[in-house]
């Protein structure tokens, strides 16, 4: 990428996506496309036309989807599926059909089997049944990276997809009806500090061992992926999916006191067995990246400090503002 090149961060509001306009205005990248959702309706294939044949950006970071949790994605695979499928189909096709150099799509390591052999290999794609409570969510992010391998054979369109462990950062979601475990470990224990309460209630048995990557480390990622040569990603990942992660991971019980230590709180922790646990484990073979040259730099301590601290200005200034 030219420092001038045109570059469309689709989904920059999000969590990924205002990471990595974060990245690539710090890294002197200027000419940057953004649109919100107000202005431009992903799902909507004729604004996204209009949109790529007017703009006509160089490079596009597919940050842009619905996410969510294991309740979320338990209560609403439907609106996962489609909501998904028609955006990452609308910008990928769009991106091709209007002359853009390259595409990178941000898939989910929850794309892998359950029970897949780990850490998780690329290769392990579609070799096994996926975990049931984000199946919907892992369709559909398989059907893109699908669709980019297809586009890249039959058209020769250059594409990449990154597959990012758990993610969390400034600007995550810490709704408890649809955020990931990272931030809504942070919120109730913030709540239980702020009520006084004695017991912080938690998913499932506290067992299932999970990765997490700062969002601020994968959008190093993703700038850097896009910035390395056509030659060198077909030697490494000639189907141009690299996992990013940290190789790293935590039981949910150790993170969960890892972040109740950083919120000073002193509720007991209490774990609803009734309640899924999801994968049992999700770690990241990331050899493919790390042989590229990318390291992740921010700890899990250090990010989960960033984090709560984020948090706890957003509520401040919340408060105020309601004041």
């Amino acid at each position: 990428m030219d420092k001038k090149s045109k570059i469309f961060v689709a989904g920059h509001r999000g969590l990924c996506g205002s990471a990595i306009l974060r990245r690539l205005s710090s890294e002197g990248y200027l000419n940057l496309a953004t649109r919100s959702r107000a202005d431009l309706d992903l799902i909507n294939r004729e604004a996204v036309d209009e949109f790529f044949q007017k703009e006509k950006p160089e490079y596009v970071f597919l940050a842009a989807a619905k996410v969510g949790g294991i309740l979320a994605n338990s209560e609403h695979p439907a609106d996962f599926i489609r909501d998904n499928l028609f955006v990452q189909t609308n910008v990928i096709d769009a991106a091709w059909r209007f002359g853009c150099k390259r595409l990178l799509f941000l898939g989910s390591s929850c794309i892998y089997p359950k029970f897949a052999e780990q850490p998780l290999k690329e290769t392990a794609l579609l070799t096994g049944p996926l975990e049931p409570t984000n199946e919907a969510y892992a369709i559909a992010k398989i059907a893109g990276i699908k669709m980019c391998q297809a586009y890249r054979q039959q058209y020769g369109f250059d594409v990449v997809s990154l597959m990012p462990t758990n993610l969390y950062g400034p600007g995550d979601n810490f709704d408890l009806e649809s955020s990931h475990v990272l931030p809504a470990l942070i919120r109730k224990f913030h709540e239980a500090n702020l009520f006084g309460l004695p017991e912080v209630e938690l998913w499932g048995s506290g067992n299932p061992k999970r990765e997490f990557l700062h969002v601020d480390d994968l959008a190093r990622a993703a700038v850097y992926v896009m910035q390395t040569s056509g030659e060198k990603l077909d030697r490494v990942a000639p189907d141009r999916i690299l996992n990013v992660g940290t190789g790293k991971d935590i039981e949910i019980r150790e993170l969960a006191e890892l972040i109740q230590l950083e919120a000073n709180n002193k509720s007991e922790i209490v774990f609803d067995r009734t309640k899924p646990d999801g994968t049992p484990r999700k770690l990241l073979d990331v050899s493919r990246i790390e042989s590229l040259g990318w390291r992740p730099e921010i700890s899990l301590r250090e990010g989960i400090r960033q984090t709560y601290s984020w948090y706890l200005e957003r509520e401040e200034s919340t408060a105020s503002a309601s004041a």
